[in-house]
């Protein structure tokens, strides 16, 4: 991978958004699951899940042929999604500071369908169930119970040592989060008919003003 110089990898919102409003030549890929995408997305994002990125890296590499920002909820996701997209080329590599909720905070523009729970939430959900139901019934049903719910609180505390989380890779499998459009092979192939990759000089240049000038816009505005 070639970065850009002297471009951070996270961009706040504002940057992220004033780059979209200049038309400068970035792509953004939202690694959620496909439903999460469907309930609540920024325009002209395209859809490729954390799971998928892996087998997709090179063909990601040969599509685009611009800077790409990657987008999830929190920027956790996506910070995973950079990680497996080091080992291929790519014009520029960055992260959305903040994730969704960022953007949603700052007010910028959504395309929004049906709602539906963040893969963040159903974790939390999941987990607070099964601790519950272990701790409570290792208090009035059986002893042993009570092994899940600290099973649980060892899975949580190695998740946030590793910033990797096992229960949100197995729930973004399940079809309540896969939804009928996780075909990252169509999506590529949608992207490169629609975008010629270039990776020239004058692009990058293009890009690198375009950051500059909503740089300084945001400090000015501050």
């Amino acid at each position: 991978m070639k970065d850009a110089p002297n471009l951070p990898t996270a961009l706040d919102a504002d940057t992220v958004a004033d780059l979209l409003k200049r038309s400068a030549p970035v792509t953004i890929f939202d690694v959620r699951t496909p439903a999460e995408f469907a309930s609540a997305h920024i325009p002209g994002s395209y859809n490729v899940p954390l799971d998928l990125i892996p087998e997709h890296a090179h063909t990601i590499s040969s599509v685009v042929g611009e800077p790409v920002v990657l987008v999830c909820r929190s920027g956790a996701r996506a910070r995973q999604a950079e990680q497996a997209l080091g080992s291929v080329e790519l014009p520029g590599l960055h992260i959305l500071d903040g994730g969704l909720s960022a953007w949603e905070a700052a007010g910028l523009p959504l395309t929004r369908g049906r709602q539906r729970w963040s893969l963040e939430r159903q974790v939390r959900g999941v987990a607070g169930s099964l601790v519950l139901v272990g701790a409570l019934g290792g208090l009035l049903v059986w002893p042993p119970l009570g092994l899940l719910a600290a099973g649980v609180g060892a899975g949580l505390a190695f998740s946030a040592i590793t910033d990797t989380c096992g229960m949100a890779l197995l729930l973004a499998k399940l079809p309540y989060n896969r939804g009928a459009g996780c075909d990252a092979g169509a999506v590529l192939h949608d992207l490169a008919s629609r975008r010629k990759p270039t990776r020239t000089a004058a692009e990058s240049t293009r890009f690198s003003s375009s950051l500059r000038l909503s740089t300084m816009s945001q400090e000015r505005g501050t």
